[in-house]
């Protein structure tokens, strides 16, 4: 059966945050005039995964200056999947967005995400084509790793390891994650029944 549209009201945007000053202000740069321009109603919760820069007193002057952000912190780092996991905790919304505050994810890819979210789908993938780090070798073991993923199991994703993710806050609010989970969050929504795309 073909799938039907659905309307999006609202998204949660998840950031976790671990020593990530330098990259903040170019994050907000790119992240505000993307959600500005979408119909919905938006929150951002930055998740400051025990930092020891300056990043957690920049997200605090962020959350004093726009409305709709919210800042958790770890009193040590407890690592991304737990991060993630404060986030889903915590977040209000229809839609729930992973983002990545070191400037791989472009926040310009959020609203074709809820696009394919809008077309019936539960879980849509995000997919680093251009990666920044490690070209070659990591690049080769990731692509070699999210192959055998996909053969496996049967969901075909590219990139398992891309942060930048939308699901349907009904797909993911109860879920329990540990140890790298959040990475495999979209196999575990498709063994629940999710439809997921990339």
């Amino acid at each position: 059966l073909p799938m039907q549209p659905e309307t999006i009201c609202s998204i949660s945007v998840v950031i976790p945050v671990f020593q990530e000053e330098a990259n903040l202000a170019a994050l907000c740069d790119q992240l505000w005039p993307v959600l500005e321009g979408l119909p919905l109603d938006v929150e951002v919760i930055f998740v400051d995964d025990g930092s020891s820069d300056g990043s957690f007193a920049m997200l605090r002057e962020i959350a004093d200056t726009r409305a709709g952000v919210r800042v958790i912190s770890f009193r040590r780092n407890s690592g991304q999947t737990a991060a993630i996991q404060a986030g889903i905790d915590a977040a209000t919304h229809d839609v729930i967005v992973p983002l990545d505050a070191d400037l791989q994810n472009d926040p310009e890819d959020i609203p074709r995400l809820l696009d394919k979210l809008r077309q019936g789908w539960d879980v849509v993938s995000g997919w680093r084509k251009h990666r920044m780090d490690a070209v070659v070798r990591r690049n080769f073991l990731s692509r070699m790793a999210n192959r055998m993923i996909s053969r496996v199991t049967g969901v075909a994703l590219h990139d398992y390891g891309c942060s930048l993710k939308a699901y349907r806050s009904s797909v993911v609010k109860g879920v329990r994650l540990y140890g790298e989970m959040h990475r495999f969050l979209p196999l575990y929504a498709a063994m629940q029944g999710a439809k997921v795309t990339e």
